[in-house]
């Protein structure tokens, strides 16, 4: 007598942490897109962090955390972004600002939540930290 196995789950399915993270990265540039940013490069990545967005709005360049989260009682994604994210996004963003010729043009931290509903909702917090 064999024991009953668990079924399977099928893989295709399951949507992995990093396809989940690139797809709230692709949605979260046409939302930015949309309301007049212009796309510079996506997930820089440095020793020091990475940095999923950098876009400009208007004059400013922006580095950009993208959080998203499938509906929660728990909070919010932007909730999730630690202290610790935060300063490694400053010292990726350091890293990148090293990168650009002088002179520097204006520089703020924004953040886009994003909620995996359909149609997904977004929120976006221009300044959403200092460096």
């Amino acid at each position: 007598m064999s024991a009953a196995r668990p079924p399977r789950r099928a893989l295709a399915s399951v949507e992995t942490r990093t396809a989940r993270g690139n797809r709230a990265e692709g949605l979260a540039c046409e939302h930015l897109t949309s309301l007049g940013y212009r796309l510079v490069t996506r997930n820089f990545r440095c020793r020091q962090g990475e940095i999923d967005i950098v876009a400009y709005d208007g004059p400013t360049l922006c580095f950009i955390e993208v959080r998203a989260r499938t509906p929660s009682r728990f909070g919010s994604a932007l909730e999730t972004i630690t202290p610790l994210k935060m300063r490694r996004v400053v010292s990726a963003a350091r890293a990148y600002a090293r990168t650009l010729d002088g002179p520097w043009p204006p520089m703020r931290f924004d953040a886009v939540g994003i909620e995996l509903t359909d149609p997904p909702r977004f929120e976006v917090i221009r300044g959403a930290f200092e460096a």
